[in-house]
């Protein structure tokens, strides 16, 4: 027979637990301390038996289900304001020892100032899964949200912390909002830096959200693995009817990335699709146009040498009116192809300017450069064999932009030495 319950005193139960509890840890927090106390089981390997109190958050709290061994070092800031109890806390975590994934229990006593008593505990993994999977279905779409905190711009304070990747649950931190500010900007993409420090500011959100209200505003900022991904930035500010001293906010941050990826790859679908010609399927008249300006603008400020080309295909209408309209439109892809091929390890960019014109943009190109390719292609074409058209030759203009060009000075140029060239004979080229 096993002991009644009176039988039972302080020193049963300081026994049992010695016995029965997996890790039992005295901490410093001050000092960034611990000691082990006892060990047992996946602790053994999982906890040294002194270490940093901090590094020992990093990895009960900061742990990647893929089983990184760090987090990305923006988040690393964090880890000092993690820690600090003035009453007793419980959570259940999910550790990775020797490649396995464990369910674990943890408790934490205060014992005095700074000084704290740590109990782990292995769980059975089957029926934490269980309680896992369950809550997941429940809380699919509040996980779209990988942090959330509670403000009082009043008191400068943040509480309520949830960070999704670490736990369901919230996590016991005290951090400044002034400080938390300076401590996230720096996972934010530096690009959309300065505009999240504006949006964040406690003046702006005084001014700009009035109780209700809710702000947002997307940008990239890093995940635990230190990856940049999109993210919705969320300040809802809290009901009340005290306007002129009340300033309390939730702060989410949404994961948008999958669609954000998918919403700009519609649109750069959309716009390639916008700035293509659609039968020889390079820029069509207005981008290559917006490409012309674009360079006559480098060359204006910079020392980049950008050079201009137009060609026209030599006596074209007879390959219309011998053969057809479609053997006309297969001439021009063929004649595109040939185009294209020369350029495509070359800094430059091919549009349609209208009929059988086409121009090139040549960048980090000077007039002798030009002219090497303006004479490489138009040997090329004259050698090459069109299907039903046979043999056609091109004509061939180009002139480099300087700096006191314009948009009309620069093309007039190369357009003048196009016609140049066929007014010589054609299947030439000449600058100007």
């Amino acid at each position: 027979m096993g002991k009644a319950v009176n039988d039972f005193d302080l020193k049963d139960i300081a026994e049992f637990i010695e016995k029965n509890v997996d890790a039992l840890l005295l901490i410093d927090e001050q000092a960034d301390t611990f000691k082990a106390i006892s060990r047992k089981g996946i602790f053994l390997d999982f906890i040294e038996e002194n270490g940093s109190y901090h590094e020992l958050i990093e990895k009960l709290w900061f742990h990647l289900n893929e089983g990184m061994d760090k987090i990305s070092e923006g988040y690393q800031v964090f880890i000092p304001t993690y820690g600090k109890y003035t009453g007793k806390y419980s959570n259940r975590l999910k550790i990775e020892v020797n490649e396995t994934q464990h369910a674990v229990q943890m408790t934490i006593y205060p014992i005095e100032e700074n000084y704290y008593l740590l109990m782990l505990d292995e769980l059975d993994i089957s029926e934490y899964l269980k309680d896992s999977f369950t809550n997941e279905k429940v809380s699919t779409i509040q996980n779209t949200y990988l942090f959330s905190m509670y403000i009082d711009l009043f008191k400068d304070s943040t509480s309520s912390i949830s960070v999704t990747e670490i736990s369901d649950e919230t996590i016991h931190s005290s951090i400044k909002y002034s400080e938390w500010r300076y401590m996230i900007v720096n996972m934010i993409w530096p690009d959309d830096q300065a505009t999240f420090m504006e949006r964040t500011d406690p003046e702006y959100l005084k001014k700009n959200l009035m109780p209700g209200r809710t702000s947002s505003f997307d940008c990239l900022m890093q995940n635990l693995e230190g990856k940049f991904i999109w993210v919705k930035l969320i300040f809802s500010r809290a009901e009340t009817n005290n306007v002129e001293e009340d300033f309390r906010y939730v702060f989410m941050v949404q994961d948008i990335h999958e669609n954000s990826v998918q919403l700009m790859s519609t649109l750069k679908k959309y716009e390639e699709l916008a700035s293509k010609d659609t039968l020889t399927d390079v820029f069509n008249h207005g981008r290559i146009e917006t490409e012309i300006l674009n360079a006559v603008e480098i060359v204006s400020r910079t020392d980049r040498k950008v050079s201009l080309m137009m060609f026209d295909i030599d006596f074209f209408k007879n390959v219309n009116d011998e053969f057809g309209h479609a053997v006309g439109d297969m001439t021009l892809k063929h004649f595109v192809y040939l185009i294209r091929e020369y350029f495509k390890d070359i800094n430059s960019v091919v549009g349609r300017w209208g009929g059988e014109e086409f121009v090139a943009v040549c960048y980090d190109a000077d007039i002798e450069k030009a002219k090497k390719y303006a004479e490489d292609i138009r040997l090329k074409i004259s050698e090459e064999e069109f299907r039903v058209a046979g043999k056609i030759t091109c004509s061939i203009g180009f002139t480099e932009i300087n700096k006191e060009d314009q948009f009309e000075s620069a093309f007039e140029r190369m357009d003048k030495a196009l016609y140049k060239a066929k007014n010589e004979g054609r299947n030439c080229i000449r600058f100007l």
